[in-house]
């Protein structure tokens, strides 16, 4: 067990973001916790989870089905009662927030945006250099992503505290709302026709790093402006997502000097 500040002992999994049990989640709901993500048992028709499944879907908490194996896999007390919550470390921003920060500071717009980028460890990496190469936010999708969990803070080393991260519905709809604003969009493709080196990075800008698999959705590709390749001399075909996210963001910090 470990102590919160007020001294209440708590479960070492709540204290590592976990939340379980259905009166736990239910009573995180009912205080506002900030809460990331709730997986309920798949195939369940039980009055009690339908009612979380409600008031997390109206509080606009992402609702995931996982089998009871996932759910076992997840759990730290072996008690989950067919329902887990994920808390957020820190609340999410407005993409607004973000391009008011950029103005605050009298700089170009540097933002980088995930495309479905699901491993927590990859999400905390890219905020650790989104950070460093000070970008001035991050946006996620809520829904096939990675979170602001404890993983990710962990893994981010610290820098989930400082760069804000917005969660938006649709990617393909918060590019479009970007490039409104002004800011170009580059997107990484392994078979993209602008060479690294030869992208303009110094105006407002926006670096799409695709998920760890398959990369970029089609959707995503189609809205920006180019598509970076990023040149690989050896024999593997392809980077991991946050070092492409980093390629990017210091050609983009080399550019701007």
């Amino acid at each position: 067990m470990r102590e919160r500040e007020n001294g209440r002992p708590v479960p070492e999994a709540e204290a590592d973001g976990i939340i379980e049990g259905r009166n736990a989640v239910i009573e995180a709901l009912r205080t506002e916790t900030a809460i990331d993500k709730i997986y309920l048992a798949k195939g369940e028709t039980d009055k009690t989870l339908g009612h979380i499944a409600s008031r997390a879907r109206e509080a606009g908490i992402g609702v995931v089905e996982a089998d009871r194996r996932k759910l076992d896999a997840m759990s730290r007390t072996h008690a989950h009662q067919g329902v887990i919550a994920l808390t957020a470390v820190r609340e999410y921003v407005s993409v607004e927030s973000i391009l008011e920060r950029a103005a605050e500071r009298g700089e170009k717009p540097l933002l980088v945006v995930c495309d479905e980028i699901s491993d927590p460890h990859n999400l905390g990496a890219i905020l650790r250099t989104a950070e460093c190469a000070g970008a001035h936010g991050v946006i996620i999708p809520k829904r096939r992503s990675a979170g602001l969990t404890a993983i990710v803070a962990k893994t981010s080393a610290g820098a989930v505290s400082y760069m804000p991260v917005a969660r938006v519905a649709n990617i393909s709809a918060a590019l479009k709302e970007l490039k409104k604003q002004g800011i170009w969009v580059f997107g990484t493709a392994a078979d993209g026709t602008t060479p690294l080196y030869e992208a303009d990075l110094k105006g407002p800008a926006a670096i799409v790093i695709g998920s760890e698999g398959d990369g970029m959705t089609r959707l995503v590709a189609e809205n920006c402006d180019f598509l970076v390749s990023i040149p690989l001399k050896g024999q593997i075909s392809s980077l991991n997502a946050s070092a492409a996210a980093a390629i990017l963001l210091y050609e983009a910090v080399r550019q701007r000097q």
